[in-house]
């Protein structure tokens, strides 16, 4: 069987402030057997323009990703957030178009998030990792609730080496991030992300993971501005045994 050919949807976020992540699902890919490239022309997956009603502005970012990802076998993103705009809104964005409607929904069926395409797809279970510590895990509303991604990165967690997990209660709530609902309703997300470390604290677990680095910033940012001593890193860093590589989130440079 030939190897699948993967385009690394790198994010911009992952590109801006947490490089690292990058790293660790590209190493996670090829420890698949996938064949990967991290294609140049890839920006932003334009989901700020869409959440915010600019279709225009949306629809011109997004057919530049349809045009780069198209040589591929498959789409796969560290974010369920991203990886569900293309895979859920693109169709909707192009709904009627003679020309895009068909190639957006091409592109849509053959994006995964990371832990869900390795499971779900791949079958992959040989994750080579251990990390000494407690975790708590929280579900990103986008990967939850738009793709199910919910067993996925759990299933690869406990083939990590020493790693205990225990359950974050209201692990599927939001975080009160939202994207750019925490610009527009700084209060009421601040109140919401408020809780969501209270549920943290509760597990008493050294560390929060997550799929999603816009969550991950959030409750990290939250939980440092509190004083609270609780790591947090993208899941991939840890099943990619990537975690001694870089500081926890908003504890070093690549914060």
């Amino acid at each position: 069987m030939s190897q699948r050919k993967v385009a690394l949807f790198v994010t911009c976020l992952v590109d801006l402030f947490r490089p690292t992540v990058g790293f660790a699902a590209l190493k996670l890919l090829e420890q698949a057997g996938c064949d990967v490239s991290v294609p140049g022309a890839q920006t932003c997956c334009g989901q700020p323009a869409f959440n915010s009603g600019d279709r225009s502005n949306a629809q011109k970012v997004a057919r530049g990703l349809i045009e780069a990802f198209e040589p591929f076998d498959y789409v796969v993103a560290p974010s369920g957030s991203c990886a569900g705009m293309i895979r859920k809104h693109y169709p909707e964005l192009f709904a009627g178009d003679d020309i895009w409607e068909a190639r957006a929904t091409a592109l849509a069926g053959k994006t995964w998030e990371l832990t869900s395409f390795l499971t779900d797809v791949v079958g992959f279970d040989a994750v080579d990792a251990s990390y000494d510590g407690s975790v708590s895990y929280h579900d990103s509303c986008s990967g939850l609730r738009e793709l199910g991604v919910k067993s996925q990165p759990r299933k690869l967690l406990d083939k990590v080496a020493g790693l205990n997990l225990t359950e974050l209660p209201g692990a599927e709530v939001c975080c009160g991030f939202g994207g750019t609902f925490c610009v527009k309703y700084a209060d009421i997300s601040n109140a919401i992300v408020a809780d969501k470390t209270e549920d943290i604290l509760a597990t008493g677990a050294d560390t929060l993971l997550a799929g999603d680095l816009g969550c991950l910033m959030n409750m990290a940012g939250k939980l440092s501005r509190e004083g609270r001593p609780v790591k947090v890193r993208h899941v991939a860093e840890v099943l990619a045994d990537m975690t001694g590589d870089v500081a926890p989130i908003s504890q070093g440079p690549e914060s």
